[in-house]
Order: C-alpha cells, then sequence, then structure tokens
C-alpha cells in the first residue's frame, strides 16, 4: 500500500510541510511532418474549462534536448507522438495534439530572472484520472516540487528535464467553487493526498496512457510587470479578471472559468522582453469560440501594432515576447 508518507517520499518530497510550501511558491502565497497514424480525436465529454467563448488550446516549448524531453512527457503525463516535424514532435492525448516540442540545440537558456513560463497546467478529466495518476507518479519516482489544494481544483507541481514548469490537476465540481462580486475563491491549502489515491488501486500502476480527454486547462506565465500583463491579457484579449487586483499576480479567464491565463511577478519583476529563439515557452494558443469575442480580440491587438495574420487565424506577442495564437473555432 502506498501510503501518503511513501508517495511524498518517492516522490522527492520529506513530508507535507515540504509539499505545500513548493505549492505556495507555485501560486504564490510565498514572495513537414511525419505522423504516428494515430486514429482521429474520439469524441469525449469535454471538462467545463474547454467549453468557455475562449480556452486554451496547445502550448510550444522549444527545447535543447528533444529525446530527453519528449521521453519525460510520454513517460510521466502519458502523452503520444502524434506527429513528427522537421523540427521536432507533436505530442497528444486522445489524439488532440496538445503540446509541440521545437527542437533548438543551439538556443540559450533563459537567464535568471527573466519572464516566460511559470507553467503549463494539464488538466485531468476527472479526480480519478488525477489518482492513478498520482500512483504512477509516486511508482516510478517522478520529483515534484508541490502539491496543493486550491479550493476551486487539487494540483501537483513538477518541472520536466529542461525546468519548464508543469501542473497536473483536478478541478472540483462548479458547483463547489465560491464567487462573489464576480471573484472566485482561491487558495493554498495542504493536498489531501490520502483522500484522492483512495479512488483507485493503489497496489497497481493503471495510468498507461493519458486519458483521451486530458487538455492544457490553463497556462502562467512569468512577467516584469503585472499592471503591463493584465492590459494585454484582459484589456486587448478580452479576459476577466477572477481574483482581486494585486501587483504581483492576475488570474484571467474566459466564461466564468477559475483561470486560463495566470501571470506573475514573482521572481521576475522587472524583467525585459525576452529573447527571441531562447528556450522555454515559443507560444500558446487560445481556440476562440465566440466571434464577436475574435473580432474583438483582432480588433484591439491591431490597434496596438502587434497582430500578424496566419493560416490559421492571428497571433500577437505579450509585452515580453511570448506568442499568443488565437484560433477561430
Amino acid at each position: 500500500m502506498i501510503t501518503r508518507r511513501g508517495m511524498l517520499k518517492l516522490a522527492g518530497i520529506a513530508g507535507a510541510a515540504a509539499a505545500l510550501e513548493g505549492a505556495l511558491r507555485m501560486e504564490g502565497a510565498l514572495a513537414a511532418g511525419e505522423t504516428t497514424g494515430t486514429p482521429p480525436p474520439a469524441a469525449v465529454a469535454l471538462p467545463f474549462a474547454l467549453t468557455t467563448p475562449a480556452h486554451i488550446d496547445a502550448a510550444a516549448l522549444r527545447v535543447r534536448d528533444l529525446a530527453t524531453v519528449s521521453a519525460y512527457y510520454r513517460q510521466v503525463l502519458g502523452l503520444e507522438i502524434l506527429a513528427r516535424t522537421a523540427d521536432g514532435e507533436v505530442l497528444g492525448a486522445g489524439g488532440v495534439p496538445l503540446l509541440h516540442l521545437i527542437h533548438a540545440p543551439a538556443a540559450p537558456g533563459p537567464e535568471p530572472g527573466s519572464a516566460g513560463l511559470f507553467h503549463v497546467a494539464y488538466l485531468m478529466p476527472s479526480r480519478e484520472d488525477l489518482a492513478r495518476w498520482l500512483v504512477h507518479a509516486a511508482r516510478i519516482d517522478v520529483p515534484v516540487d508541490g502539491l496543493a489544494d486550491h479550493n476551486v481544483s487539487e494540483a501537483i507541481y513538477l518541472s520536466d528535464p529542461e525546468g519548464n514548469g508543469i501542473e497536473v490537476y483536478a478541478d472540483r465540481p462548479r458547483a463547489s467553487w465560491r464567487w462573489r462580486d464576480g471573484l472566485v475563491t482561491m487558495g493554498t491549502q495542504a493536498l489531501d493526498v490520502d483522500a484522492i489515491v483512495a479512488l483507485t488501486d493503489r497496489s497497481v500502476d493503471s495510468y498507461r496512457a493519458a486519458p483521451a480527454g486530458l487538455r492544457i486547462g490553463h497556462v502562467h506565465l512569468r512577467v516584469g510587470e503585472v499592471e503591463a500583463a493584465r492590459g494585454f491579457y484582459q484589456t486587448a484579449l478580452g479576459l476577466d479578471a477572477t481574483r482581486p487586483e494585486r501587483p504581483d499576480a492576475a488570474f484571467l479567464s474566459s466564461g466564468g472559468y477559475h483561470h486560463h491565463v495566470a501571470v506573475n511577478s514573482w521572481q521576475s519583476l522587472g524583467a525585459p522582453m525576452r529573447r527571441p529563439g531562447e528556450l522555454g515557452l515559443d507560444w500558446f494558443a487560445m481556440k476562440v469560440g465566440d466571434f464577436r469575442l475574435y473580432s474583438g480580440q483582432r480588433a484591439r491587438l491591431t490597434g496596438l501594432g502587434t497582430v500578424t495574420e496566419t493560416a490559421g487565424g492571428i497571433e500577437a506577442r505579450d509585452p515580453w515576447g511570448t506568442t499568443v495564437r488565437l484560433r477561430p473555432a
């Protein structure tokens, strides 16, 4: 039987206090392609985060060691290779592309305190799926950076071999989220690992592949100034603030989700524009199903002079050079 203490130890955390401290840091309470022949995605029930007028669709990382990073996401998260391209690989779940890995062996690494990725958050379809993944992570000795209960969700934080942050989480039922004046209650408390893993057979590793419904639920970014980030993601992209305003972080969403995009300056206050082509987050994409929202985004970004037309929609760079792709659904 895998106990809470045993799971934390296997995961590389000495105890619950260290796990919570790591999670607090994660969420700021502390200062031409070859395909693999994968069949088309089967219809699955989408979580609420994917049913809103706009939602996260995919992300891309520039990586130095493609083989190592790809193996990590396949072994740890259970993603599969959907395509091999001229410059990398496309990984996904249930036939749906989620993560593009761009091979950049000579790219410079990010400077300490720079803007960029805080984490890409992978949303499990259910708490039971999160339980199966937790047992899997413990059994293959995956080091984790933190575990936390955020009221609206239960989350585990880790980092890939090149330091790109990852969150693996499951949402609590929407009916349990507490809203007041358009703002949702989110905290950071100790995660009840026992209650989660009790939902599965802890004696076996039944997580052989990512669930077909696994998606990217949100993206969390490091920025140099939160107010400027809010001006881009809230004003230009039309996302709604879901947490009280604070100088060091902002949480934004579409359609009443707790957050699709978060930004913080906890480790990056004053950071300049990112260097072109550096390792880390290359772009992330949002799918926009509301035509009026998409038209407004296009108009506002055009006014800012940051929009570029693409075959599948438009893209723009935030104040620190991170590319955001907007794709009409």
